[in-house]
Order: C-alpha cells, then sequence, then structure tokens
C-alpha cells in the first residue's frame, strides 16, 4: 500500500497526463478548423464522499440532495444524489471554489455548457432520507453566481451555453441573454401549448441566443420519440402517471403535428420514413437562427435508447450504454465515421445551412 506521499504524487502525476491531454485535443480541434474546439461541461455537483465533497466542506452543504420537483416530465420528482453548494459557505469564501472550478474546466476549451443552469437562482434542496416530494427552493446570489461564469469565460474567450430547460423561473433566461450566455431550445418543447392548430412552434419564431438541438441526454433519441418507445419504456420503470392510453396518444398527437410540419415546410414528404423523419428534424433546426446546433450522435445513427432516464439508478443502466446501431449493435469509433446514415445527415444539415436545402 502506497504511503500518503506516493498517493500524492500518483494523483500530481494523473492530473498533468489529463492536463496534457486536453491541451492537445483543444490544438487538434482548432488546427482542424473548429471555431470554438472542445466545449466543455460543468456538472451540476460532484459525488458526495468524492474527493471535491471533502475539500470544499464548508462550501457544501452536507445531509442534503439537490433535484427536482414533481412536473410535467416527471411526475415523481427527480433526486440526484449530490451535494448542494451553500449560499452562505460560497459568499464567505468570494466564491473562490466556483471561481477555482470554472478556471479549470475552461483551461483548454471554446466553450462551456452548464447544466441545469437555474441552480445559480434557486435549487430544490432535499434532506438526506426524505422524498424530491419533501424538499424546498433554496436562493442563491444569482448575480454573483453568474458574474464568476461571465468573467471566466471572457477571460477564456470562450462561449458558455446554460441548460434553461425545465421549470424556469421568470427573468432566468433574460438575465442568461443580457450576459451574452446561450440557452437550449429542444425541439418538442418548443410548442404553443395555447394552440390546438398546429402548436409546433415554426423555426422563424425561435430564439437566437441558444442552442438547438433535437433531443438531449435525458431524453429519447429521436427513433424512440418518434414511435412509442418512450411512453413503453418509461410505464415499464414506473415513472408514468395516469393512463397509459392517454399519455401515448398525446405522444402521439405531438408527433403527428411535428411530421405534419415538417412536411409543409418541404422537409419531408408523406412517405418518409424513420431515417427521413430524423433527417428532416435537424434541417428543420437548421432553419432557425440559432447561434449554435446540435447534432445528437444517436440520432445520427439511429439508436433507440436514452443514455439516462432521469428518475432511476438501479432501474436503468444509465452512462452505461454504448452508441449503437438502428440494429442495436454498438459502433466502434471506425463504424461510426464511415455510417452512410451519418454522414447523409450530417450532409443534409450542412446543405440546410448553406442555404440549398
Amino acid at each position: 500500500m502506497p504511503n500518503t506521499g506516493e498517493r500524492t504524487d500518483f494523483h500530481a502525476w494523473l492530473s498533468w497526463l489529463a492536463d496534457g491531454q486536453l491541451a492537445a485535443a483543444q490544438q487538434s480541434a482548432r488546427a482542424a478548423g473548429m471555431e470554438i474546439g472542445l466545449v466543455h461541461d460543468l456538472a451540476l455537483g460532484v459525488h458526495p464522499e468524492g474527493s471535491e465533497a471533502w475539500s470544499h466542506q464548508d462550501a457544501l452543504a452536507s445531509g442534503m440532495s439537490i433535484g427536482a420537483p414533481p412536473d410535467a416530465f416527471n411526475a415523481q420528482g427527480q433526486d440526484w444524489g449530490l451535494p448542494p453548494w451553500r449560499p452562505d459557505g460560497l459568499a464567505a469564501s468570494g466564491y473562490a471554489p466556483y471561481r477555482e472550478l470554472l478556471a479549470g474546466l475552461l483551461r483548454h476549451a471554446g466553450g462551456l455548457r452548464v447544466d441545469h443552469v437555474m441552480s445559480h437562482f434557486r435549487l430544490w434542496w432535499i434532506p438526506e432520507g426524505a422524498s424530491p416530494t419533501d424538499g424546498t427552493y433554496v436562493t442563491y446570489d444569482s448575480r454573483a453566481m453568474l458574474g464568476a461564469v461571465a468573467l471566466a469565460a471572457h477571460r477564456a474567450g470562450a462561449v458558455v451555453v446554460g441548460e434553461d430547460l425545465g421549470t424556469v423561473e421568470p427573468g432566468v433566461r433574460e438575465e442568461l441573454a443580457g450576459r451574452g450566455m446561450l440557452g437550449t431550445s429542444v425541439l418538442w418543447f418548443e410548442r404553443e401549448y395555447d394552440k390546438t392548430d398546429s402548436p409546433a412552434l415554426p423555426p422563424w419564431r425561435w430564439r437566437q441566443s441558444c442552442l438547438a438541438t433535437v433531443t438531449t441526454h435525458d431524453l429519447p433519441p429521436a427513433a424512440a420519440r418518434l414511435g412509442d418507445d418512450d411512453v413503453a419504456l418509461r410505464l415499464r420503470l414506473g415513472l408514468l402517471d395516469g393512463d397509459p392510453r392517454v399519455a401515448r396518444e398525446r405522444a402521439r398527437a405531438e408527433t403527428a403535428d411535428w411530421l405534419e410540419t415538417f412536411q409543409r415546410l418541404g422537409l419531408l414528404t408523406a412517405d418518409g420514413g424513420e431515417e427521413e423523419q430524423i433527417t428532416a428534424a435537424y434541417r428543420f433546426l437548421a432553419r432557425t437562427p440559432a447561434r449554435l446546433l446540435g447534432l445528437w450522435l444517436p440520432d445520427l445513427v439511429g439508436d433507440r435508447r436514452p443514455q439516462n432516464v432521469p428518475g432511476t439508478w438501479r432501474e436503468y443502466p444509465n452512462w452505461r450504454l454504448p452508441v449503437s446501431g438502428a440494429d442495436g449493435r454498438p459502433m466502434s469509433l471506425e463504424q461510426l465515421v464511415a455510417s452512410p446514415r451519418l454522414n447523409a445527415l450530417t450532409a443534409a444539415v450542412r446543405a440546410e445551412l448553406d442555404g440549398g436545402g
């Protein structure tokens, strides 16, 4: 068993190795013509028994977990098992732990995606052992929190994308836009719910200051969303409240509306199959004024399984599924690069962006 000094040296070597690899990856990306290069992810929290939690005991609230209250996406609420930042602890330290975290993430990156950016305004705290329904919102100094992000991004010359999805209180998106930060707009959610006649939001009505995507890591791939796979999975996992038939009919109605919208815009023919429907969805995004466009790798090859199902732990293999093709077989990196389906979809999106769609 190595002594403490040896373990410290080993961890320092690992940090040095990772830093060098990230630097090389960013340099390669920029040399290949990528204007932004790597976009790192700012996770919402750390493992409660990890080194970060031990190092920042004054800034993290032990005995508490963060999550989300019940909503239309998850009727049971969510518990993410991560300790929240303590507003008083951050303020007392001049937000030093948070500023150090941001500087490290942006050291070799051209962008930063901020998971659940609403956490800079308020977070749903859940006492240890309690249900997500028993939690409560705790507010943060959003000006100080977002100011730290803006300063770090300015120094690094990086773009910031906030995940402003779910329960978003009034003023959040305006505050992000005012600081030059992008939000996240997901196709399936961009609807005018007060309209009964084709509530799908047309591309010219989308906001500009966003990353536009068809789906996310917390949602089913497009192939599953266009069929009944998503409803069936949530029903099997016990995440679907109410009558499954009603949920299935609602999902089918929304899907039909999107497909009709794609046809009306000339993006899809009436007899277009699944692959053509997914391509139409991404071509639709290319017609929006969004500053950034995200292509979900599983969508490019027809994978039907979500990478993560919020509200599950042992019930679903979250983050452990290799990207697979439409046949369900895992694909190697070489197979992904050579995939005819992937190359056809990206070419169609590129043509749409160039005005040749």
